[in-house]
């Protein structure tokens, strides 16, 4: 499991010139004080939203299945620290077989951290009115700038795209429509946030561009699992944020 973690933080570690495909390097954004990265013994990253000193939002397919799972930032002096988990509840409605069989999935995941976050992460606000088809997100995370570049990853980095609805309004989902350049999430952007007006609307799971990355970006609406996540977060002792 560490050694698999080391070499993911070696690549990492390299510098990234580009942004989430297209988009922009953003650290200062408050999105990005409010977001960490999940990484797996199977060299998996993603990225994930805080709620609580000790609790992240990601998606399910970030952390389900039987790999080892560590939350992952870098200290105020740059070092990598990787963070254990004390526990993990995956949303009873995910199904990892949902994209090939067409199926209803709701791709969620809370995790709780074993030792607290520092407190120079912000708590995100998380908005339960779904947005509206045009309204601009931003949709940020730490995958890589370029498709199949790992050392691309592991800057947190922004684009403002459009809300779509390919299929009507949804319940559970919100499309983004790729913005000029092929701008949208990328692997390692799994998990992050999606933003409006300072709160998390939605957290990013698909993107359906060439290796995946740059085409429709899709997330799961925060605001109808409103139940499963405080009911999560009052068992362990916490409470979201909600606006």
């Amino acid at each position: 499991m560490l050694r698999r973690l080391a070499t993911v933080l070696l690549l990492l570690a390299a510098p990234a010139a580009h942004a989430v495909t297209g988009g922009r390097e953003d650290p200062a954004n408050p999105l990005a004080g409010a977001s960490v990265m999940v990484l797996s013994s199977r060299g998996g990253v993603c990225s994930a939203v805080v709620l609580a000193r000790d609790a992240v939002l990601t998606a399910a397919h970030c952390a389900a299945g039987s790999a080892e799972h560590r939350v992952h930032f870098r200290d105020e002096a740059g070092a990598p620290v990787l963070v254990p988990l004390a526990g993990v509840n995956v949303h009873p409605g995910y199904d990892a077989g949902a994209i090939s069989g067409r199926r209803r999935s709701i791709d969620l995941a809370l995790l709780r951290v074993a030792t607290p976050l520092p407190a120079r992460f912000s708590v995100a606000t998380l908005g339960e009115t779904p947005p509206r088809a045009g309204a601009s997100l931003t949709l940020g995370g730490y995958g890589v700038a370029r498709p199949g570049d790992a050392r691309s990853s592991g800057t947190f980095r922004t684009a403002d795209l459009p809300v779509v609805e390919p299929h009507g309004p949804s319940r559970i989902l919100v499309w983004l429509k790729a913005g000029g350049g092929r701008i949208g999430a990328c692997e390692g952007d799994s998990g992050g946030p999606i933003g409006e007006g300072g709160r998390v609307v939605a957290v990013t799971t698909w993107t359906s561009g060439a290796q995946g990355c740059g085409g429709f970006s899709q997330g799961v609406l925060v605001g109808p699992q409103r139940a499963w996540i405080d009911r999560i977060l009052a068992g362990w002792g916490a409470s979201g944020r909600w606006e």
